[in-house]
């Protein structure tokens, strides 16, 4: 049992006078202003844009902290996420982080104009810069929200109650209160630090590589001033396209393959030759394992034949061909049956029949075998096998090529 602690009755008073609605609110001139914001929301958005909804909501307890929101498409599908916190967190922190969770998901969505619905007055109000944010973790949370909504080209940002916010804050309370795996499926992420906290990196140098005019010319427009150079370019540009401001190369068959630099591809075909899942392969299958990762550079045949090359257990335990090398057998045959190759088998084992020679023809551009037992071998029998198996089957032939034996050289064949 707790007793219950007195009130002051002035705190009551102070609370009824500034809660209690005017009666200069029911004026037509006070309806008018309230509806002053919807007219100027109508001006900010463009009307060409879809407009995203966003629902976010934060949680902090005794069991946990987290954050929920629920972002609406323009198509009304509810896309539902949760985020739970590894650190402590106030509650106007954890509606920052759900604000921010929020912003960060709509932007990788490609949202350009988006309209914000939270129950917290300290964050809208902070954002709309009606309240100052006088806290500095307050003020980091801030700077970081407005970086955010900069990359939006229009946003709003309301207070609902906290019935119409009533989603969210489920998604709020259950990622804030379940450490183990949710049952529906509702991705929460697991948040190790606040948003706010810049991680360290370091100033790296990238000169331009083979994609830096495609990506200007994707990107700005970009041209070189050769007309020739130019024109080449939007040809070559046509196979690319960039998503989340990285280029990708795409075909009619195959899915978006990503573009690397240098240090990148040399990475990848490092693990994919001799990495944990390495097998040291040739060179053309190391490019095509490339290719179907999802990766691509122009010289990426070039690349892999130069590192089986340098490396040394290939080089050392690779198995190398020792027959001699020799130039390509063409096909001799222009088309199907028409050049077949005729010979005589036996004499065999006797059969039924008193059979032991047999009579073979092979097409030399299908390899499709006919053949016949035979118990003699003469002209009259060559000359029925060609009609019957051959000429009837597949047409009369372009040319048969035999041995000269007897039987092929009568005049009867």
């Amino acid at each position: 049992f707790v007793p219950r602690l007195a009130e002051r009755g002035q705190a009551i008073v102070d609370f009824i006078s500034v809660l209690t609605p005017s009666t200069a609110m029911s004026t037509p001139e006070a309806m008018t202003e309230i509806g002053l914001p919807d007219e100027l929301d109508a001006e900010r958005f463009d009307t060409s844009t879809p407009v995203w909804g966003l629902h976010v909501d934060g949680s902090a307890n005794q069991q946990g902290c987290g954050a929920g929101l629920v972002l609406t498409t323009p198509d009304g599908l509810k896309i539902e996420y949760a985020l739970r916190f590894d650190f402590r967190t106030s509650n106007n922190e954890a509606e920052y982080e759900a604000l921010l969770a929020g912003l960060r998901l709509a932007k990788s969505m490609n949202a350009k104009q988006i309209r914000i619905h939270s129950d917290s007055q300290l964050i809208v109000n902070q954002v709309t810069a009606d309240f100052a944010a006088k806290d500095a973790s307050m003020y980091a949370y801030l700077s970081t929200a407005h970086r955010l909504l900069r990359s939006f080209q229009a946003y709003e940002i309301k207070q609902i109650p906290r019935g119409e916010n009533s989603h969210a804050d489920a998604l709020a309370r259950l990622a804030s209160a379940i450490n183990d795996k949710v049952g529906r499926k509702v991705p929460v992420e697991i948040l190790a630090q606040p948003s706010t906290v810049a991680s360290e990196t370091c100033t790296v140098r990238y000169e331009d590589t083979w994609m830096s005019h495609i990506y200007l010319y994707l990107t700005n427009g970009t041209l070189p001033e050769d007309k020739a150079q130019a024109r080449k370019l939007r040809y070559r540009s046509a196979r690319y396209t960039v998503i989340n401001n990285v280029l990708y190369k795409r075909g009619y068959t195959t899915p978006y393959l990503k573009c690397l630099r240098a240090e990148q591809r040399d990475y990848v075909l490092r693990e994919i030759h001799n990495g944990v899942c390495g097998d040291h392969s040739g060179s053309r299958s190391l490019a095509y394992k490339v290719f179907r990762q999802g990766y691509f550079w122009p010289t990426m045949h070039q690349d892999a034949n130069s590192l089986v090359k340098r490396c040394d257990k290939c080089q050392r335990f690779g198995n190398v061909p020792h027959i001699p090398a020799e130039p390509l057998t063409p096909i001799v045959s222009p088309w199907p049956f028409a050049q077949w190759g005729l010979d005589l088998i036996g004499p065999m084992p006797q059969g039924k029949g008193q059979v032991k020679y047999a009579v073979v023809a092979v097409d030399y551009f299908t390899k499709w075998v006919e053949a016949e037992p035979l118990a003699t071998i003469t002209a009259a029998k060559m000359e029925d096998f060609v009609w019957t198996h051959i000429c009837c089957r597949f047409g009369i032939p372009y040319a048969i090529i035999t041995d000269n034996g007897r039987q092929f050289d009568s005049e009867l064949f």
